[in-house]
């Protein structure tokens, strides 16, 4: 059985994690998903991906912890991206948007921070049961929360495990639209779309260059944009897009992206 669904719309490509009843994610799932962001990073067909989860209670509870008590050690291979396929994904540089339509729990959750946007439904839930489990949140949730949100609330969730809504996590930011579950794809395509219409190489630099400087003081994070190492920002003034996108501006009209 395939757990794992990739379906094409235009410059978008949809990514579906349906493992019932949970979504639970194995290392085969792992590597399967690592599968689809890695056709995604290399196809210049697309500028964008939505991740999402089959059905409508879970998004995804995390680990297969049902895999692990069969006998499948926390080191096994993950594939590219690391656990889910997306959380060490260093050098994927194309927008992935999280269309989160259930419970998104420890890992689950952590796939969701590993995303650029977040999509939510309205009876979606969050949360980092880690510690109430005797193990730790470390694909992302003990780094990424406490960075995504206020230090305090961050690190309430993950020392504490309660669930946020996603209403909560709206008001902090860390949630770009709350949605009815009817809406939350076409929501979630609508986003897609807008980013797919933008100049790829744009797209591109702009996420390299945020995940290159984060963290950083302005003066440092310009000194490593400017000193030549970023090889899609590199590319974006000589590129042909470049040039037509200045000659769709002054004709009004829209641009024929070529994504070099």
């Amino acid at each position: 059985m395939n757990d794992v669904h990739t379906e094409r719309r235009g410059r978008v490509l949809e990514v579906t994690l349906d493992r019932p009843k949970a979504n639970a994610i194995d290392a085969a799932t792992s590597r399967a998903l690592g599968e689809a962001f890695r056709g995604l990073a290399e196809d210049d067909s697309l500028s964008v991906g939505v991740i999402t989860g089959g059905g409508e209670r879970f998004f995804s509870a995390g680990w297969d912890l049902k895999a692990a008590a069969d006998g499948e050690a926390p080191d096994a291979d993950q594939g590219v991206g690391g656990f889910a396929g997306l959380t060490e994904y260093w050098g994927l540089t194309k927008p992935v948007i999280a269309a989160v339509n259930g419970m998104a729990l420890g890992g689950g959750f952590e796939l969701a921070l590993a995303a650029d946007m977040i999509v939510a439904a309205d009876h979606a839930g969050f949360g980092l049961p880690e510690a109430r489990i005797g193990i730790v949140a470390d694909s992302g949730g003990a780094i990424l929360l406490p960075r995504r949100l206020p230090r305090a609330i961050g690190m309430e969730l993950m020392l504490t495990g309660r669930r946020a809504s996603a209403e909560e996590l709206a008001r902090w930011g860390l949630v770009n639209r709350v949605v009815s579950g009817a809406d939350l794809m076409d929501t979630a395509r609508a986003l897609a779309n807008a980013v797919a219409e933008c100049a790829p190489l744009s797209l591109q630099a702009g996420k390299e260059i945020a995940l290159a400087t984060e963290g950083l003081g302005v003066q440092e994070a310009f000194r490593v944009m400017r000193e030549g190492g970023l090889s899609a920002y590199g590319r974006v003034y000589a590129s042909e897009d470049a040039e037509e996108g200045m000659a769709a501006l002054a004709e009004k009209r829209a641009a024929n992206w070529k994504g070099r």
